[in-house]
């Protein structure tokens, strides 16, 4: 069945790659977008007929991308894409007790969600704890091993930030399960239609368009630019926004970098936000098929330096099958690349307990 699910992708791309050709309006090629930046960072009154784009020229599937390589990441790839045995994960149940008047901790659940805690209020990044990143719970690209908590015993939420539509960052049942813990929603511009729909109320929801800020329970939170595309479906690619976020509290500050490329933005963010104390980076499902819109591991310690970060976190890898590549190259060329760098680097077990003030186990 998964190969039958494969197949469907692969029509499914060359579609696209023929809609992207002629450029009919699916929003694909973004070098030639059919509506203006300004979308990104304004409120459009009606989203109905927006489709997004990115500040620089991008495309999802770079012009005369091998498109071998798309065949072998939906039907051969890397004899290594998986573990052979589960990963290191730490119970967090320290975790889930009532948090400090003053602290600075977090805990990586897996891929790109990230649990943090600032002096007592609690952020929740990106949660996607299903087994399946897929538009279908029965087949689809299914992560490495459980969560380490599940979704229903998580603490209360102050927050939830969501940088992106895309399965393997919003998922319906992991929304489902913390809707009543979370006191707030943060989401990028057409995101919140979705939300609404799963039965997430109205009053709990916050649209960001790019640059927008938002003060609640004592916590900034910040919309920010990333180099990306969104769309959960064949028909609905860009028509909602992408973003990375801002997290600042008593003088502490934390980003994010949601689904991302390189961009010269993340020297705006530093510009506007930075120095971060606390720097969450993608590193993994990078491919020279589609270099604008992932960022690999040598890029990913670029912009933790343009961004001005006091320590890197690498998110995005280790749970997820989601490209030719091994699952530990990624953080293996990450190390190499930091230690060139001399970044300071937090590589944390799924679950583990982190205060990024004290850690000292950099690798």
């Amino acid at each position: 069945m998964d190969n039958l699910v494969k197949h469907f992708v692969l029509i499914s791309l060359v579609l696209l790659s023929l809609l992207m050709t002629f450029d009919l309006g699916c929003g694909l090629y973004l070098s030639n977008p059919v509506y203006s930046l300004d979308d990104a960072m304004n409120k459009p009154n009606n989203l109905s007929n927006v489709r997004f784009t990115n500040a620089e020229p991008t495309n999802v599937i770079k012009p005369g991308a091998k498109w071998d390589s798309i065949y072998q990441f939906l039907f051969k790839g890397h004899r290594h894409r998986k573990p052979d045995q589960p990963l290191p994960v730490v119970a967090m149940d320290g975790f889930v007790r009532q948090p400090a008047a003053d602290g600075f901790r977090f805990v990586w659940l897996g891929h790109s969600s990230v649990l943090v805690e600032l002096d007592s209020k609690r952020i929740l990044i990106d949660p996607v704890f299903s087994d399946r990143a897929s538009f279908l719970s029965w087949t689809g690209t299914k992560r490495f091993q459980p969560a380490p908590v599940n979704a229903r015993d998580l603490p209360a939420i102050d927050a939830v930030l969501i940088s992106h539509n895309h399965y393997d960052h919003l998922d319906k049942p992991t929304i489902m399960d913390i809707m009543e813990k979370a006191a707030s929603f943060h989401v990028p511009l057409g995101v919140a239609a979705l939300l609404k729909r799963w039965g997430v109320p109205a009053s709990k929801i916050h649209e960001h368009a790019w640059w927008d800020e938002h003060e609640i329970n004592g916590i900034s939170i910040a919309a920010t630019p990333a180099r990306h595309f969104s769309g959960r479906g064949l028909f609905d690619q860009n028509r909602t926004l992408w973003c990375s976020w801002v997290i600042c509290r008593n003088g502490k500050k934390v980003f994010h970098s949601g689904d991302t490329g390189k961009t010269v933005q993340f020297k705006e963010i530093s510009t506007k936000y930075g120095p971060f104390d606390l720097t969450f980076i993608k590193i993994a499902a990078y491919n020279e098929s589609w270099p604008d819109i992932h960022l690999n591991p040598e890029q990913a310690v670029g912009a933790y330096l343009d961004l001005g970060g006091k320590t890197l976190v690498p998110i995005h890898w280790a749970t997820f099958d989601l490209s030719v590549h091994s699952w530990y190259e990624p953080i293996e060329r990450f190390i190499k690349a930091a230690e060139q760098n001399h970044a300071r680097t937090i590589t944390p077990k799924m679950g583990e307990i982190v205060n990024p003030e004290r850690y000292e186990n950099g690798y």
